[in-house]
């Protein structure tokens, strides 16, 4: 325990998102499930609009919130080039070398239903109508 019990929290909380994960995945590995978390959360953040890349941060833990944001460059022509680049294929760019999460559409999927049990459906909702057809079908089937 730290002198910081916000810290104590956030780290905690940000465990519990990193277990969903590894459940999700069927498997118990810190290391894997951050990387996953990691990987989708910044293909999800790509293909947004600046607006709901903050609509949809500020509903993340603190912890989560910083892997989010984490090497984030707003502009509109890096979110045009997003939305023509394949969803599982810019995850597969940051799971490189974890060999475990190459199914890069069951990771996203593990990812996304993590999210649908910790965070306000409303958000989500909203969220997901702004995301190309490709990863709205995804969220679908993490809510299943």
């Amino acid at each position: 325990m730290s002198n910081a019990p916000i810290l104590d929290t956030s780290i905690q909380r940000a465990h519990e998102w990193l277990h969903d994960v590894g459940r999700g995945l069927g498997f118990d590995n810190e290391h894997a499930e951050y990387a996953a978390l990691r990987a989708t959360l910044h293909a999800l953040r790509d293909r947004l609009p600046v607006e709901l890349v903050a609509h949809f941060g500020a509903g993340l833990p603190t912890m989560i919130r910083g892997i989010y944001y984490d090497g984030w460059h707003p502009s509109a022509a890096r979110l045009r080039e997003a939305h023509t680049e394949d969803f599982c294929k810019s995850m597969q760019r940051e799971l490189h070398g974890h060999h475990e999460l190459q199914n890069t559409e069951q990771v996203a999927i593990a990812v996304m239903g993590a999210m649908h049990e910790r965070m306000d459906t409303g958000q989500i909702d909203h969220i997901v109508d702004a995301l190309p057809k490709q990863v709205r079908d995804l969220w679908h089937v993490a809510r299943q």
